[in-house]
């Protein structure tokens, strides 16, 4: 079981017929839907959702994002101290990042237009029941990314 975030890597395959971008090492067996997320611009904050339950994979379709992350020490009252950590994700590399139960995530775009692709080990009923909300001002200044 892998209980850390991690980046699985794909790649993108280029010749006259166009581009090709996969990520072979990715495994559907988990995933019990998608959703895709636009963002008009990069004001647009979305942070952040805690899963005690839910797995969540992210791989951006147009654009790049800062997605991040922070392990939840506390559901009902988290501590301000907890360290997020983030990765950006582009269309130009083929990579999803995997966010296991246990963590709050968040995301901003950063280019205006961007659109990110994200799978859920979840239906949307479960992960409804089981998300925990926070301030997106928490745990990482979205303007310094």
């Amino acid at each position: 079981m892998i209980d850390n975030p991690r980046i699985i890597v794909g790649d993108i395959f280029s010749d006259q017929r166009g581009n090709l971008a996969f990520v072979n090492g990715f495994d559907f067996n988990d995933v019990k839907r998608f959703y895709v997320i636009e963002h008009p611009d990069t004001n647009i904050v979305r942070a952040w959702q805690g899963h005690v339950v839910e797995k969540k994979y992210f791989y951006v379709v147009k654009g790049s994002f800062c997605v991040a992350w922070v392990k939840i020490d506390n559901w009902e009252n988290p501590s301000p101290e907890l360290k997020a950590e983030y990765e950006i994700l582009t269309d130009k590399q083929s990579r999803i990042l995997y966010v296991p139960n246990g963590y709050a995530n968040g995301l901003k775009a950063l280019e205006n237009g961007s659109k990110i692709l994200i799978f859920s080990n979840l239906t949307l009923e479960d992960s409804l029941n089981e998300k925990m909300r926070y301030d997106s001002s928490m745990w990482l200044d979205w303007e310094d990314i």
